[in-house]
């Protein structure tokens, strides 16, 4: 693997501490407290990192996204990790009965709901949920939305899988049980590469990235694990690259939508 490939994120790690650094410092300065709060100092750095770089995150995924979400997307969506809401900018409004966005960092929650409310999503309505916990907490999401469960017709998961806790379990128990039977999961994530050589730099550069980046890893194999949780109706969807990213790339992107039995 070439050097300049194996250090590509030196300037995107480079340029996010500068943007959150001195914000952060300030809000611990303000609440002296958050020393004793490590997550919290973690989920305010990344809800600036978010404000300054978002946009361009999802442009950066635009056109996969709007193959993958836009005609698929139906009834009740769940959008894991839903960040400002970008996803729900893709979703066909005539086909989608209501958005339930997971989102566990709150301050990124008024743009979030901004995004939705534009969108044609919005919580008077009934049309818009947020649920301010982890993809993790199963109880949390059922015990949000009525019966009958599971609920969900289509699980969204857009560069989140890399960051919850225990993802193995955690997929596994949200196809089982808050995906319906017939519904979908479309996600698109970075993932651990096919190559020897990438895959060990992306596992060099991961304890630094996870610290600074509320727990993003570069070494899951996502892809993988929701295809392993079985059950998927035969010759329905399946999973992709992304068009035009080199094999070299540290964040390796794996497209997919599979139905559940």
């Amino acid at each position: 693997m070439r050097l300049a490939a194996a250090f590509a994120l030196h300037t995107d790690l480079r340029l996010c501490i500068v943007v959150g650094f001195w914000p952060t410092i300030l809000a611990i300065w303000r609440t002296p407290s958050l020393l004793f709060r490590p997550m919290e100092i973690s989920r305010i750095f990344m809800s600036r990192v978010w404000d300054a770089y978002g946009n361009a995150v999802d442009e950066g995924g635009r056109d996969v996204k709007k193959a993958l979400i836009t005609p698929h997307a139906y009834g009740v969506v769940l959008d894991l990790g839903a960040g400002h809401g970008h996803t729900v900018t893709y979703l066909e409004h005539s086909r989608v009965t209501k958005y339930v966005a997971v989102e566990p960092n709150v301050h990124m929650h008024a743009q979030l709901r901004r995004t939705a409310s534009a969108a044609g999503y919005n919580e008077d309505a009934g049309t818009l949920l947020i649920l301010p916990c982890g993809a993790e907490d199963i109880s949390t999401i059922l015990s949000s939305l009525p019966s009958p469960h599971p609920p969900i017709d289509t699980l969204i998961s857009v560069l989140t899988i890399c960051s919850i806790p225990s993802p193995q379990s955690t997929i596994a128990a949200l196809i089982t049980e808050v995906l319906k039977p017939g519904g979908q999961v479309l996600f698109y994530e970075h993932v651990l590469s096919d190559r020897k050589d990438v895959v060990w730099w992306q596992r060099f550069w991961t304890p630094l990235w996870s610290t600074v980046f509320d727990g993003c890893h570069l070494d899951r194999p996502s892809h993988r694990w929701i295809e392993d949780v079985g059950g998927w109706v035969p010759g329905e969807g399946g999973i992709r690259g992304k068009e035009g990213e080199i094999e070299e790339h540290l964040f390796w992107h794996r497209v997919g939508r599979l139905v559940k039995a």
